[in-house]
């Protein structure tokens, strides 16, 4: 593997609580101490396995990594947004390392942070004006427009990918005119079906968050975030029986109707796992329908360059090809990933060389924008055309 050099973690942008975020020097990058958006546990922890390093949580948490080759570039770029239910995750986390993926593929990869739970997605009139989460990630895109050629990236080649939440966030900066020219490619992860869920229309978000700040009994802007924290989990509990987390980006136009929609402009590679919802407690031999249902109706008629549909079920793992298995197959190593319960007792040498062939796959697409499937890997492809095709396989 080609040597590296890693940068990080690096402030993108600063933000006070509930406001907008203010982008920072990227030619004169400045190190953060590697902070967390302020969050609860997971509750995918019993399928990736609790994460191995614990890092402070504190509300300066726009941060980002960059690893990049360490050979003149300019490389393309892929810029990566994680997941966790909009509630919880950091892309500073080893679960998102892209050391393996910039050294055998030659490409630059940044890992980034977004506030999340009620510091990114509470819409609450005079307090909060909702989706400062995504406004986090067009400010991470916009410093790497400004900076990355710095790390030897091209900014001319930019690919966003993103895994449920992270998924779920490229699909609607694809409708945000402010991210128009960012991304030239998006790579979308098992997005969750944003549109009909009740908490992205703004109504619903406004009446969750008066109930927040009901449950919060205190101001928002000063209240402790262990407060705010509390508060959130009575607010998620009172969903119980849901997997829609309480607090959502909020949607005013579909990215695919909307006129100005930059659609047309980015070459987009879409799919899902075959087994996502046995990671929410379905049967793996009752998955597969509502997997697709949920994660991948969304893009049903949309012209895509690509698609996949993950099937690999690792050895001695009840969940299958469940929610977030294709994870460990990009980013991360052994020790990222050690006992996580979605891998059974696949040896890591396993889990390697199948990654190896599809860190292969995203690094052509962020590359070219061309789709090569391989063949040797459980995953069905579908190449240009729409999504349906996934079905029949």
């Amino acid at each position: 593997m080609s040597p590296l050099t890693r940068s990080g973690p690096v402030r993108y942008a600063r933000a006070e609580r509930f406001s907008p975020p203010e982008p920072t020097d990227p030619l004169r990058p400045a190190l953060t101490d590697g902070s967390v958006c302020p969050q609860p546990p997971s509750r995918l922890d019993a399928v990736m396995g609790p994460p191995h390093d614990r890092r402070p949580q504190g509300e300066d948490c726009l941060a980002l990594s960059v690893v990049a080759p360490a050979a003149p570039g300019p490389h393309p770029v892929l810029v990566f947004f994680h997941g966790g239910g909009f509630s919880t995750g950091s892309g500073l986390m080893s679960w998102y390392d892209g050391a393996a993926l910039a050294a055998e593929q030659g490409v630059v990869v940044v890992s980034a942070s977004y506030r999340v739970g009620p510091l990114g997605w509470l819409l609450l009139d005079g307090v909060s004006p909702g989706n400062l989460g995504l406004l986090d990630q067009v400010a991470a895109l916009e410093w790497v427009r400004d900076g990355i050629s710095a790390f030897g990236g091209d900014p001319s080649r930019v690919t966003v990918a993103g895994q449920s939440a992270g998924a779920a966030s490229v699909v609607a900066l694809l409708g945000l005119p402010r991210a128009r020219g960012l991304f030239r490619r998006g790579i979308v992860q098992s997005a969750p079906a944003l549109a009909p869920l009740e908490g992205s229309r703004r109504d619903v978000a406004r009446v969750r968050g008066r109930r927040f700040a009901e449950l919060l009994g205190a101001d928002p802007l000063t209240a402790p975030v262990e407060q705010l924290l509390a508060a959130f989990g009575r607010l998620a509990r009172e969903g119980t029986g849901s997997v829609e987390p309480p607090l959502l980006p909020v949607l005013d136009a579909d990215p695919f109707s909307a006129a100005d929609a930059p659609t047309g402009d980015v070459d987009l590679l879409v799919g899902w796992n075959r087994d996502e919802m046995t990671a929410f407690g379905l049967p793996l031999a009752e998955a597969a329908a509502p997997s697709r249902e949920l994660f991948a109706s969304w893009a049903d008629g949309v012209e895509v360059t690509g698609g996949y549909r993950l099937d690999w079920r690792p050895e001695g793992s009840p969940l299958g090809a469940t929610h977030c298995l294709e994870l460990p197959l990009l980013l991360g190593d052994e020790r990222a990933w050690a006992g996580s319960p979605m891998l059974g007792s696949t040896p890591w040498t396993q889990v390697d060389a199948a990654g190896r062939r599809l860190r292969a796959v995203w690094a052509e697409f962020a590359r070219t924008g061309r789709l090569v499937p391989d063949e040797h890997l459980p995953v069905t492809w579908c190449t240009g055309g729409d999504l349906a095709a996934l079905d029949a396989g």
